[in-house]
């Protein structure tokens, strides 16, 4: 895989087996992230999402795998309160690797206060919807060393936000400097109209594409590109607008050196939860140049 693509991608998907349309039992998804773990794609995997009331299930059966390292996001509860504390004993005593807390959809007076309380080693996403005033957000949250988190999709066609709410959400918190995390709906490089669910019955709909975020995200963090113009990129389907080497990558003229997007990873857009890690794998397997000798490589879209 080229290098600049593996910079883009490396730790992007937070493996959210749990959830639907997936939604596996405890012991099935643990596999399946230990599976993950073992293929040569696993540098794209992140964290196990796991909800604080399966977390006494989760110690019971972490012994039962052979793996080291289980990374831990921790989706709280509207208890956040009593959760909060339960992950400052369990962080204090190190016996499980807690390595970020998602929080609900909560008011932005309710985020105020809870982030006084909050572990500061460990990284905090604030779930943000798409259907509030996204201002008080920003102010609460812009120098508070926590993230936002907004939800891409999910079983419904209205889980799946316009191509306008997400770019002006992601210009937002590059504005204010406020790095971010997505979750649900993009199991899908590019973007387009896909099944919601994977019952054969399901209804389709038009999905955003998780290349297009993630390099919209790494643009707008550096003020590269115009509010009109992340628009048309994150509404772009075309293959041969996207060109890629070992050292960069470009969208039109828009160009992204491999510094440039490790920083804006590191610095604005975290990752994506997903609740398959194998659709955006085999999207990126069968889609993108491999042969980092290529003087100009280009995508292969299928």
């Amino acid at each position: 895989m080229l290098a600049s693509v593996k910079t883009l991608l490396s730790s992007i998907v937070d493996y959210a087996g749990l959830f639907p349309p997936a939604k596996l039992p405890l012991h099935k998804a643990m596999a399946s992230y230990v599976d993950h773990q073992l293929t040569s794609y696993n540098w794209m995997l992140n964290r196990f999402v796991l909800p604080t009331s399966q977390l006494k299930e989760f110690e019971a059966l972490q012994p039962t795998f052979q793996l080291k390292q289980w990374p831990l996001t921790l989706i709280f509860s509207k208890n956040w309160e009593l959760e909060i504390e339960m992950v400052r004993s369990l962080y204090s005593k190190n016996q499980l690797s807690i390595t970020s807390l998602e929080f609900p959809q909560l008011s932005s007076i309710e985020i105020q206060r809870i982030i006084p309380n909050l572990v500061d080693e460990v990284e905090v996403f604030f779930e943000i919807p798409f259907s509030v005033d996204l201002q008080p957000y920003l102010t609460v949250l812009k120098n508070t060393q926590t993230s936002a988190k907004i939800r891409t999709g999910g079983i419904t066609i209205d889980t799946f936000p316009s191509a306008n709410q997400l770019c002006q959400y992601i210009l937002s918190f590059a504005n204010a400097q406020i790095p971010f995390k997505a979750t649900a709906g993009l199991h899908h490089l590019l973007p387009g109209n896909y099944r919601i669910t994977y019952e054969p019955d399901s209804p389709s709909t038009q999905m955003h594409g998780f290349l297009n975020v993630i390099v919209l995200a790494a643009l707008v963090y550096w003020q590269k590109i115009t509010p009109q113009t992340s628009l048309e990129l994150l509404q772009e389907s075309a293959s041969k607008n996207f060109h890629f080497t070992d050292d960069a990558i470009s969208w039109r003229n828009y160009r992204l050196n491999i510094a440039e997007i490790e920083e804006a990873r590191q610095r604005f857009f975290r990752s994506f939860g997903s609740c398959s890690f194998q659709e955006p794998v085999n999207n990126l397997k069968y889609c993108l140049p491999y042969d980092s000798h290529q003087s100009h490589p280009q995508p292969q879209f299928t």
